[in-house]
C-alpha cells in the first residue's frame, strides 16, 4: 500500500518497517541492498516505493541471498557514501563472514545494518538473537523499542557509524517490525555525497599482521562508543523517589519489551516504586551506568529477548535477576503476558488471574489451493512411495503436512542432506531407499547451486525436485534472477535455471507442469530411474508453474468448476493425502464437499481421487 494512503493530518500509520525505510531516507542513505526474509522485507518494499513516489536517486537490489546484500552495500560505504544492508536474523547467519571482517577494516561512508530479529519464532528456523553477532564482531547495536524509536535510532547509527568509523547494527524485532504508530510526516533530502575510494592496502587488503592492528582499533572504538552520552541508558519514570530509603530494586530492559515494561508497570502500580531503565543500546553497554546501577541497587531486573547480553555485561550475578538464575524464560517470546508474571513474580505481588485458552482447535498452515507445488509434492509422494524427502525454507515447507518433507535445516540445504543420506546408505553398506530433495526457485539461487555442484562431483545419485513459481512467494513476492526484472521493472537479463543446472553438471534437467499430474509421476520415475543407473547422477526435475498469489501476474479465468458425484465414499483420501483446503471433509464416510470460494479450478484434484469421484465442468469463455 503507499505510504500516502496512511496520511492523517499530516501525520502518518507506518509499520515499524515502513518507519526504518523512512528513517533511512532522511539519513541521506544512497544504497540499501536485501534479501527478503519476513520480518524485515517490507523495508526494501517501502524504499522502492519511495524512490517511485519522490524520483530519489538511491540504488536498491533484491540480492541474490544476504552475503551478497552486505558487501555490495559496505562496499557502498568503502567510498564514502551512506550504506545499509537489510535481512531477517537467519540470514545474517549467510553474512556473517563479511560482518566479522568488516568490523576490523571499519567504514568510510556510513554502513547501518539492520538484523530483524524473530522471537517466538513466527516466521523463521530460529529465535536467535542478533546482537550475539554483534557483541562477536564488536559492533554497537541499537535495539527500538517501537517503530517510532526505529526510525529515530536509525539516525543514530549513521552517526555512529560516520563518527568511530564502524559497522552499526540495528536490531528491531516482530513485534517492532510489524506494529504500527503515527509519526511526523517526512523529509526527503537530497544525499551529496559523491564518491571517493581512498586506496589504503593495510586497511581494505589487510593481511594477518595488519589485522592485530584492527583489532586493537576496533577494541579502542567499542570502548569509545560504550562512552557516548546519547546511548546512554535512561531512567522512564524520572519522578520515583531517589533519596534516603530509595528502593532497592530497578528494572532495566530494552527492544519492545521496554515497552510492555512501562505499561505493565504503570498497570501494577510500580513506576513510583521501582526505576525502570531503558536501554537504546545494549551493547557495548555503558560502563558508568552497569556501575551505577550495581552500586544502588540490591536487585536488578533485566528483561531483553532473546538472549542474556546485557546481563553477561553486567557480571555481578548476585544481584542479577533473568535469564541466567532462571527469573526469566531462556526461550520463548516476551509477551506481555509473560512480562507481566515475571514482573509479579520479581516485585513479590499477588500471582497474575490466568485467562482461559480458546476452546476451538487452531487449524494448521497449509498451502493454497490450487498451489503447484501441493501437485509436485502429491506426485513426489506416488513416484518415491517408500522415499526419503528433504525439504527447505519456503512456503514449500509445508509439504511435510502432505508427508513430503522429512527434514529441513536451512536455506539450501534440502540438496545438501539429500546427498548426505545418499552417502550415508552406501557407506553403511545399504541399498539407498530413493531420495527427492525439494528446493524453491528463489532458495535455489540464494543458496542451491554450489550444493548441487559439490552433489555431482562427489557421485550423489538423488532426484532433486525445483519448485519454481517464478517469485519469492513466502515474503511477498519479491522477484527472482529469473524473472528479467528487478525490483522496480526494469529490465535486465534472465537467468535460466536450466542452463544453470547443466552448468553444475547434471546431465538430466526436465521441466515440467506439475498440474498436469500422471505426466509429472512418470517423469520423476524416469529421473528416479536415471539416478539409480550406471551411467547416471543427480537428475533435476524442475516444476514449473506461477503462483497463483502473485499479483504481478494476471490471473488465469477460471476454467473449471469442481463437483463431487455419487462415486464419493467419503474416504477422506483426498483431504488427508492432498490437503486442498478447498476439498472440505462433511464426517465419517460422508461425501466431501468443494468450497467454490477457494477452489482456484486447478483441477489436480480429479486426478488425485482413488474413485473418480470428482467431475470438472469447464467453463471457459
Amino acid at each position: 500500500m503507499p505510504i500516502q494512503e496512511h496520511i492523517v493530518n499530516q501525520r502518518k500509520i507506518l509499520l515499524g518497517n515502513e518507519a526504518i525505510a523512512l528513517g533511512l531516507v532522511e539519513n541521506c542513505c544512497t544504497m540499501a541492498a536485501s534479501y527478503p526474509g519476513t520480518p524485515a522485507s517490507e523495508v526494501m518494499s517501502t524504499l522502492a516505493e519511495l524512490k517511485r513516489q519522490e524520483g530519489l536517486g538511491l540504488h536498491l537490489e533484491w540480492s541474490v541471498n544476504e552475503k551478497v546484500a552486505f558487501e555490495v552495500a559496505l562496499t557502498n560505504s568503502y567510498a564514502g557514501r551512506r550504506s545499509a544492508a537489510i535481512m531477517k536474523q537467519v540470514g545474517l547467519n549467510v553474512a556473517a563472514d563479511p560482518l566479522m571482517s568488516a568490523a576490523y577494516t571499519g567504514v568510510k561512508g556510513a554502513f547501518v545494518l539492520v538484523s530483524a530479529d524473530d522471537p517466538g519464532p513466527h516466521s523463521s528456523q530460529t529465535e536467535q538473537d542478533s546482537r550475539f553477532f554483534a557483541m562477536m564482531a564488536k559492533v554497537p547495536v541499537l535495539d527500538p523499542s517501537s517503530p517510532a524509536e526505529a526510525r529515530e535510532l536509525v539516525g543514530e547509527a549513521f552517526r555512529l557509524s560516520e563518527k568511530y568509523e564502524i559497522p552499526v547494527m540495528l536490531r528491531p524485532t516482530t513485534r517492532v517490525c510489524h506494529a504500527r504508530q503515527d509519526l511526523d510526516a517526512p523529509s526527503f533530502p537530497t544525499p551529496e555525497q559523491p564518491p571517493l575510494f581512498e586506496k589504503n592496502p593495510p586497511r581494505w587488503a589487510a593481511t594477518p599482521k595488519f589485522r592485530l592492528l584492527l583489532h586493537r582499533q576496533l577494541n579502542e572504538k567499542i570502548g569509545r562508543i560504550a562512552q557516548e552520552p546519547s546511548c546512554r541508558p535512561r531512567v522512564l519514570n524520572p519522578e520515583v523517589h531517589t533519596g534516603s530509603g530509595a528502593p532497592r530494586a530497578c528494572v532495566v530492559a530494552s527492544g519492545v519489551v521496554l515497552a510492555h515494561s512501562f505499561e505493565i508497570m504503570a498497570d501494577l502500580g510500580l513506576l513510583d516504586q521501582a526505576p525502570l531503565y531503558g536501554v537504546p543500546m545494549p551493547y557495548p553497554l555503558t560502563p558508568a551506568f552497569r556501575d551505577e546501577v550495581l552500586e544502588r541497587f540490591d536487585r536488578i531486573l533485566i528483561l531483553e529477548e532473546t538472549y542474556p547480553v546485557m546481563e553477561l555485561q553486567f557480571q555481578d550475578h548476585s544481584k542479577i535477576f533473568g535469564r541466567t538464575n532462571g527469573m526469566v524464560p531462556t526461550a520463548g517470546e516476551l509477551l506481555p503476558e509473560v512480562v507481566e508474571d515475571i514482573l509479579r513474580t520479581f516485585f513479590q505481588l499477588a500471582p497474575r488471574t490466568p485467562v482461559p485458552a480458546p476452546s476451538h482447535p487452531g487449524r494448521r498452515p497449509t498451502l493454497c489451493a490450487g498451489c503447484p507445488h501441493r501437485a509436485a509434492f502429491f506426485a513426489i509422494k506416488k513416484a518415491f512411495p517408500k522415499g526419503i524427502y528433504p525439504g527447505d525454507i519456503g512456503c514449500y515447507t509445508l509439504g511435510m503436512n502432505l508427508g513430503a518433507v522429512d527434514s529441513f535445516l536451512c536455506m539450501g540445504a534440502s540438496i545438501n542432506q539429500a546427498a548426505g543420506f545418499w552417502h550415508a546408505y552406501r557407506a553403511g553398506c545399504s541399498e539407498p531407499p530413493p531420495i527427492c530433495a525439494t528446493i524453491g526457485d528463489s532458495t535455489f539461487f540464494h543458496a542451491g547451486i554450489p550444493a548441487l555442484m559439490n552433489s555431482v562431483i562427489q557421485d550423489a545419485r538423488f532426484v532433486l525436485a525445483i519448485l519454481d513459481n517464478s517469485t519469492t512467494a513466502m515474503t511477498g513476492h519479491q522477484p527472482t534472477p529469473a524473472l528479467g526484472t528487478n525490483l522496480d521493472g526494469t529490465s535486465v537479463p534472465r537467468i535460466s535455471i536450466p542452463d544453470l543446472v547443466r552448468a553444475c553438471g547434471v546431465t538430466f534437467v526436465r521441466e515440467a507442469d506439475p498440474y498436469q499430474l500422471q505426466d509429472f509421476i512418470e517423469l520423476l520415475k524416469e529421473a528416479g530411474a536415471h539416478a539409480r543407473a550406471a551411467d547416471g547422477g543427480v537428475a533435476v526435475v524442475i516444476s514449473k508453474r506461477p503462483c497463483l498469489m502473485d499479483r504481478s501476474r494476471p490471473r488465469p479465468p477460471k476454467k473449471l468448476t469442481i463437483t463431487v458425484t455419487e462415486k464419493c465414499k467419503g474416504c477422506d483420501f483426498c483431504v488427508k493425502q492432498f490437503e486442498c483446503p478447498a476439498i472440505q471433509p462433511r464426517g465419517e464416510k460422508e461425501p466431501v464437499a468443494i468450497d467454490p470460494t477457494l477452489c482456484s479450478g486447478c483441477g489436480v484434484c480429479i486426478d488425485v481421487c482413488p474413485h473418480g469421484a470428482l467431475r470438472a465442468e469447464d467453463n471457459s469463455p
